[in-house]
């Protein structure tokens, strides 16, 4: 198998970030798997997000990939249900999101792989 280089297994990891928040920022709208369109995209979606994740994993270890991933797309799906579903997180989950991307910044930062 052909390794890929680090700035690849960014541009995956990044991939997966985007599909992750899409499939998860619309599974509300499949009501329950109900309506075909919304299940379709969102089905096809996690499938690219675990396929571009297991890519990224090749190279990125997998710790650094999924806490990058988790917090970030957690985050991100946050965001996403303030403007699309108008749902403000109370003060216990605005400190929690903070902790969970502070977390991922000291991972990145000083976290050693051995």
């Amino acid at each position: 198998m052909k390794s890929i280089s680090l700035f690849s297994g960014y541009i995956f990891l990044v991939f997966a970030i985007l599909t992750g928040i899409a499939s998860n920022g619309f599974l509300k709208t499949t009501e329950g798997f109900t309506k075909i369109t919304p299940t379709i995209f969102c089905v096809v979606s996690i499938v690219v997000c675990l396929f571009c994740i297991s890519k990224a994993m090749t190279i990125i270890p997998v710790g650094f990939t999924y806490a990058t991933y988790g917090a970030l797309t957690i985050t991100a799906v946050t965001l996403f249900g303030i403007f699309k579903y108008n749902q403000t997180p109370n003060i216990y989950g605005t400190l929690g999101l903070i902790l969970i991307v502070a977390g991922v910044i000291l991972l990145n930062v000083f976290g050693e792989v051995k």
